[in-house]
């Protein structure tokens, strides 16, 4: 996966990367890749689609919970390649499984994502209205990844893991949410994580941490 440079995704990045709102922090990134193998990719691709043909040779015709339908076509094991290869390099340092990680994807509508991202992400999208004056934030968010993926043509998953298992939440993180959207013909991804990390968890947090040096002053005074 090649990383795509745009400017605009990175003038909602600087603003999305840290921004505080009192007693929450939103914080929020996104990034684009080309779906051309580069590096490690074609050994991982590889791997990921022994693991997906290894499942479904396992996999019981029975079982109504098994993803086995969805993984029986080609195209559709190629495109949760995709999608797992732009986990990884979104979060280099965690092992994604491709069938774990084909159970925690839903599909969704633009419809889908804009209702989540107005729920979610009202006070964010304020504080960009008082701050610039180009619009809404969900409507230069939309035109900075038409520009990469042409929304129109593209498939859009929301990737929601087990809370313990999920790579994107934080210490005091209240929610977290990653969206990917891909464009098959033009082989291109788009990923837009954002979560709501709580000032209030944090700084009790760091409340209830012992200053630099007092831990030694506690072990100086017991008898050892």
């Amino acid at each position: 996966m090649k990383f795509l440079e745009y400017t605009n995704l990175d003038r909602l990045n600087v603003f999305l990367g840290h921004l505080n709102l009192g007693e929450r922090t939103i914080k929020g990134c996104l990034e684009a890749y080309s779906c051309k193998h580069a590096g490690t990719d074609k050994r991982l691709s590889l791997s990921l689609e022994n693991e997906m043909l290894d499942y479904l040779g396992k996999s019981s015709d029975t079982d109504s919970s098994s993803p086995v339908d969805l993984l029986l076509s080609r195209s559709s094991r190629k495109a949760l390649i995709y999608l797992v290869l732009t986990l990884y390099q979104m979060y280099p340092d965690y092992d994604f499984s491709a069938v774990k990680a084909h159970q925690f994807f839903s599909e969704e509508s633009w419809d889908t994502f804009t209702q989540m991202f107005n729920n979610y992400m009202f006070e964010a999208s304020k504080e960009w209205t008082e701050r610039n004056e180009d619009g809404y934030l969900l409507d230069v968010i939309y035109e900075a990844l038409d520009e990469v993926v042409k929304l129109a043509e593209c498939e859009i998953y929301v990737y929601n893991p087990n809370p313990n298992a999920d790579p994107f939440l934080e210490e005091g993180a209240i929610w977290s949410f990653c969206f990917l959207f891909y464009n098959r013909k033009l082989k291109r991804v788009a990923g837009f994580r954002f979560c709501c990390i709580s000032n209030l968890a944090n700084d009790a947090f760091l409340a209830d941490t012992p200053p630099y040096g007092e831990d030694e002053e506690i072990f100086d005074d017991m008898d050892m």
